[in-house]
């Protein structure tokens, strides 16, 4: 197995654990608000997802002005298409 597929296995099985984040007794301090995440628009998309993840820590669970948001992918697009669609809306 290569280190980049090894990489993607260890992301995937990180973010199963994030999509179980309760948000009623998340730790509000544990999360990254919306607003401070920077989207890189010089990064490729694949590069921009990682830096998304890297910034945000948990892309199923965060703040939006000290609200806590809890979103959740279905439907026929991939966990990495919904977070590629919605980097993109988020650029303007």
């Amino acid at each position: 197995m290569t280190q980049q597929m090894k990489e993607k296995r260890s992301l995937g099985e990180s973010l199963k654990q994030m999509a179980q984040t309760d948000p009623r007794t998340v730790d509000k301090e544990t999360l990254v608000d919306i607003h401070d995440v920077n989207i890189h628009t010089e990064l490729n998309d694949r590069e921009r997802m990682l830096d998304f993840i890297r910034q945000i820590k948990n892309p199923y669970c965060y703040l939006d002005n000290g609200v806590v948001v809890k979103i959740s992918f279905e439907g026929s697009r991939s966990m990495e298409d919904s977070i590629s669609h919605y980097i993109r809306t988020m650029e303007g």
